[in-house]
């Protein structure tokens, strides 16, 4: 299992991006319920936000973050950073170790 970061920028103002984010979170749920997410939260000052997540690859998260509707209607660009997470609280072991 490989451990991302993803970074999620907006590509218009919040006034507009603000009516998707009961969308985005529901599709997030998603994310949450098959375990590939682990945290998520937007950025200070809204201008994107914040995802740690865990997939085969990059392309499977990719092909996730396909269907967010942020990306469905052109709302944020996506950048994914791959992490080696060697050291982390023993209560997310779990999660790291791929469980």
């Amino acid at each position: 299992m490989k451990h991302f970061l993803v970074e999620i920028t907006y590509t218009l103002p919040f006034e507009q991006i603000a009516p998707l984010v009961s969308e985005h979170r529901a599709f997030l749920q998603e994310g949450y319920d098959s375990g590939m997410l682990l945290m998520s939260g937007p950025m200070n000052p809204r201008v994107g936000g914040i995802v740690i997540a865990r997939a085969e690859n990059e392309e499977q998260l990719r092909d996730y973050f396909s269907r967010d509707p942020y990306f469905l209607k052109h709302a944020a660009t996506y950048r994914f950073i791959e992490f080696d997470p060697v050291k982390y609280q023993m209560f997310i072991a779990d999660w790291v170790s791929g469980k």
